[in-house]
């Protein structure tokens, strides 16, 4: 399993448009991807949860791998929540 933090900084946290990309970027992978915000966890590959966590700016998030591509997919996600969020 990996993981990381990060922080959001787009001033609007996660809305539609990027919680869209999220989602269809978690569905690239094999591996298993969540995303956790003070206790709650979402699965990446369902919009609806991923849109129920209402991240918002300065949120702390969690998000975790598990499965033949998680390295690839840890990497995938850093670079796009630091492109995008």
């Amino acid at each position: 399993m990996k993981e990381f933090h990060y922080v959001i900084t787009d001033k609007d946290g996660i809305h539609a448009r990027p919680a869209g990309e999220l989602v269809k970027l978690a569905k690239t992978f094999a591996s298993t991807v969540t995303i956790d915000k003070a206790g709650k966890t979402g699965d990446c590959k369902k919009i609806f949860t991923v849109m129920a966590l209402g991240v918002k700016c300065g949120d702390d998030v969690t998000l975790r791998f598990e499965g033949e591509d998680e390295v690839a997919a840890a990497t995938a996600f850093q670079s796009f929540l630091q492109e995008n969020l």
